[in-house]
């Protein structure tokens, strides 16, 4: 055996896997290359496990500079605005916009488009986002604003006001699919922008992460229909309480005539 020849009584494999799982992940290389002469197949795993981990970790910062270039290539601009929307589609609660302004060194990882999170990563991002954001604004429109003006221009109202919330002006707007009317700043629409674009995908994060806490919430003060879990969306449970207990004023009249 030739694993570390110089050493009179070699690491104890438990040893250097405690090693392996203290050492920041820009210097797993640097492991990796002291024990691959290591012959144990526990040392081996080790570093299979970790040499994967690295790859992996790799691939994402290669994702995330992708996405940060594709939102600066739309221009020399110091105030990049990354604005998008969820619940359109839901029978009740808000429509909710979030609008965010990143630093050009931003490095935070695994930002992408929030439906493609798990909760657990969503929150763990919102907080991180919140912390390092220049700034980030949320608009949230009611139901009834939504049955009064029709759910697109609601939208566009949850991303006004958004944007207005800012503490420092954008000089661009890049939004998810949409351009928003009435807005003086300079808007790019972009297809697919929560999966392109770096701060279009931190903004539906805050947007997704703040609706779903609002459901949360409402789930308590409207027990029976299931929002904790359904978030307003038209599940089974849920279309069967509005016909058995009625609507509540979270309830979009509008999008569920067809249930009452």
């Amino acid at each position: 055996m030739n694993h570390q020849e110089n050493d009179q009584s070699p690491k104890k494999i438990a040893e250097i896997k405690l090693e392996f799982m203290e050492t920041d992940i820009d210097d797993i290389p640097k492991l990796l290359s002291k024990y691959q002469s290591d012959e144990r197949a526990g040392v081996i795993n080790i570093c299979r496990q970790y040499q994967s981990r690295h790859l992996d970790y790799q691939n994402e910062l290669e994702r995330i500079r992708s996405m940060i270039l594709f939102d600066q290539n739309h221009g020399d601009y110091t105030y990049i605005c990354g604005i998008d929307e969820v619940g359109r589609g839901p029978l009740a609660g808000p429509v909710v916009a979030g609008a965010v302004i990143l630093p050009k060194d931003c490095d935070i990882l695994y930002i992408n488009d929030s439906k493609k999170l798990s909760e657990k990563l969503r929150e763990e991002l919102y907080d991180e986002i919140i912390s390092k954001a220049i700034a980030y604004g949320i608009g949230s429109i009611p139901p009834n604003r939504i049955d009064e003006i029709n759910i697109l221009q609601a939208t566009f109202e949850a991303m006004r006001l958004a944007v207005s919330k800012l503490t420092v002006s954008p000089e661009v707007l890049l939004i998810d699919a949409e351009t928003i009317p009435n807005m003086p700043i300079h808007q790019i629409p972009i297809v697919k922008g929560d999966s392109k674009s770096y701060s279009i995908a931190a903004a539906s994060i805050l947007a997704k992460v703040t609706r779903d806490r609002l459901m949360v919430a409402y789930d308590k003060v409207f027990p029976g229909y299931g929002f904790a879990a359904n978030k307003g969306y038209g599940s089974k449970q849920h279309i069967e309480a509005i016909k058995s207990l009625g609507p509540t004023p979270l309830h979009r009249m509008s999008f569920i005539k067809s249930y009452i």
